[in-house]
């Protein structure tokens, strides 16, 4: 029952966007956008919960959102790390060990509407606003980012270049918003009528549409190292995603694994990273 429900609740909407766009075009567009922003997992669990709060260090309000940061203290380099789409800090643990192990500063925080942090809905350029607080706000000099988090690395550095960072790890990363979006509109199944006033709505809204959007093209101008992540059979983000990136960053290197999935918790991986850092 409940699959039927997910296969179908999704084509529901899209049909609601379908005939409403015709009588109401900004309030539909509004849901339209607002349905893909929400975000539905990512809470701390119970099993979460006692890692997390040992580590709380403050909360910031950040454009209207309260934010929840974790601090691990160490003498070497600050390193933010940033978790990917339904998801939070939690996810790091095992990274973290190793970080702690060879003494650096970890610095981390739950992006809206995940962990305990406010709200209920997340989309890239609230992400990059977050992510530039704690950048000034820490200055660190290295970047760990997963998922949509190192999309968000990515747009950050190239709209708020900041010569503090060094080094930023990107790990099964997407890269083109227009094929998030044409994933999306799979699912939902609505029209180019949507589609096209989704597209002004984000011009409108964030200055670019959706196909301007593109981490692979915002690396051309990105003078910090990079180290890029991806397993070929990752079932989440396509390895091209990764592939493109990295043939256009300059200072970047591909790691490329075959079999360990999209979450990459492994410790090859973690060591790979810490290797990187050094």
């Amino acid at each position: 029952m409940k699959k039927l429900l997910n296969k179908y609740i999704p084509l529901a909407y899209g049909a609601y966007f379908n005939v409403s766009i015709l009588f109401a075009k900004q309030k539909t567009v509004a849901k339209a956008f607002s349905l893909f922003c929400t975000v539905r997992n990512g809470k701390v669990l119970p099993n979460q919960k006692e890692y997390l709060d040992a580590a709380k260090n403050e909360t910031d309000e950040v454009l209207g959102h309260t934010l929840q940061s974790y601090t691990w203290k160490g003498k070497k380099d600050t390193v933010l790390l940033l978790h990917g789409w339904e998801s939070n800090t939690f996810r790091w643990r095992n990274l973290i060990a190793k970080l702690k192990e060879a003494d650096y500063n970890v610095v981390a925080f739950d992006a809206p509407a995940h962990g305990y942090s406010s709200g209920k809905e997340l989309n890239v350029p609230l992400y990059t606003e977050c992510t530039q607080y704690y950048i000034e706000k820490y200055r660190p000099q290295h970047i760990i980012a997963h998922s949509v988090g190192g999309m968000n690395a990515l747009y950050s550095q190239y709209k708020y270049p900041d010569s503090s960072i060094k080094k930023i790890v990107t790990i099964g990363s997407p890269s083109e918003l227009s094929e998030i979006m044409n994933q999306y509109k799979t699912t939902v199944k609505y029209n180019t009528r949507v589609e096209r006033a989704l597209e002004d709505y984000f011009m409108n809204r964030f200055g670019f549409r959706t196909t301007e959007f593109s981490t692979s093209e915002f690396v051309k101008t990105n003078t910090k190292k990079g180290f890029v992540i991806h397993d070929v059979l990752d079932m989440v983000v396509p390895f091209k995603s990764s592939e493109k990136v990295h043939g256009n960053w300059k200072d970047s290197k591909l790691l490329k694994t075959k079999g360990l999935g999209h979450s990459m918790h492994q410790e090859e991986i973690n060591n790979a990273i810490i290797e990187f850092l050094k």
